[in-house]
């Protein structure tokens, strides 16, 4: 097991959200290491599936499915088919749904990947099967593409700087490793020295761009409203501001409609198919954070499914047009 090397964010507040109880079926749609697994089965005597779109989690995983005895199932899939999933292996409908969003801690370790700018490797960052990978997208994207796409899904404000660093470091030499892909990017951004490496933005951009992340956040939630049955819950750990959004985006759309207001015409309001356990979102505590430093931006959103079928509208639709036209510049 590569547990030893991930240390699961927020996992007690996780584990608490989600109320495991025997007898109870739960997803694990993202289950890189298996520590949030583990503790989901160590908490009740329950059933879990666990999915991941990354090969090398779910051979990983051998290890623990021997350890449940019968009680884990692992599928190679991404979270956004996660009521198919549950369906075919027979764990519908569900009791919870546990996303924990973003690159897990063992990927960016492992330099081949091509996750991290810390470690040399090829300029890859496929989470599973994908036909555009990091160096395809800076190498062959224009200055103008690689700016918007940093810009908006890295939230880099110097994004024309970096993209005009690439384009002209690229006529030489084109892209082939991280560490190459790094350099060019701090050497591009100049400011105060902090302790956020001025690549880090960047990284994720293409990372989130490589695996249609957002697409797949909006498609998962989609999904868990579907799988889970009344009184299930379904909770999500978000480390990046657009993907907390999207989850605080959908928990809005699919809660009670507010108190309408007298100044206002009466419209008719949609049934409420989630009910939010808090206003706020949680998050990691200061000696988590102390210990585990990647759980300082980690959000905790959780909800409640209620009795009404699940919805057929969209409420990404909008939102989602902006950055999936990123997605389809790579798709020419």
């Amino acid at each position: 097991m590569n547990a030893a090397r991930h240390k699961p964010v927020m996992l007690r507040e996780a584990i608490a959200a989600l109320a495991p109880a025997d007898g109870g079926r739960y997803l694990d749609g993202t289950f890189g290491a298996g520590g949030h697994t583990r503790a989901l089965l160590e908490a009740a005597d329950c059933r879990a599936l666990g999915l991941d779109r990354d090969k090398s989690a779910i051979t990983g995983g051998a290890e623990l499915v021997q350890w449940a005895k019968g009680r884990l199932v692992l599928a190679e899939n991404r979270f956004s088919s996660l009521d198919e999933a549950a369906n075919d292996l027979g764990f519908a409908p569900l009791d919870g749904v546990l996303l924990d969003l973003g690159v897990s801690s063992m990927q960016l370790d492992e330099a081949e990947r091509g996750f991290s700018f810390r470690h040399d490797g090829p300029l890859d960052m496929r989470m599973g099967a994908s036909t555009l990978s990091a160096a395809d997208i800076v190498n062959e994207w224009s200055e103008a593409e690689l700016s918007r796409a940093i810009s908006t899904l890295g939230e880099e404000k110097k994004a024309r700087f970096v993209a005009r660093a690439i384009v002209n470091a690229r006529k030489e030499k084109p892209f082939s490793r991280t560490s190459e892909l790094a350099e060019t990017v701090r050497g591009a951004i100049h400011g105060k020295k902090t302790d956020i490496d001025p690549a880090t933005r960047t990284f994720q951009a293409l990372r989130m761009l490589v695996n249609e992340e957002l697409q797949e956040v909006a498609e998962g939630l989609l999904a868990a409203e579907r799988a889970l049955k009344p009184g299930g819950r379904l909770a999500v750990i978000s480390f990046h501001s657009l993907e907390d959004r999207l989850v605080k985006m959908f928990f809005a759309s699919r809660g009670p409609a507010p108190a309408p207001s007298r100044h206002l015409p009466v419209t008719q309001s949609l049934p409420a198919t989630f009910q939010t356990l808090a206003k706020k979102p949680l998050t990691a505590s200061d000696e988590e954070v102390r210990d585990n430093p990647r759980a300082r931006s980690a959000k905790l959103r959780v909800g409640e499914r209620t009795h009404e079928k699940a919805r057929s509208d969209d409420p990404f639709a909008g939102l989602l047009s902006r950055y999936s036209s990123l997605e389809r510049s790579g798709k020419r």
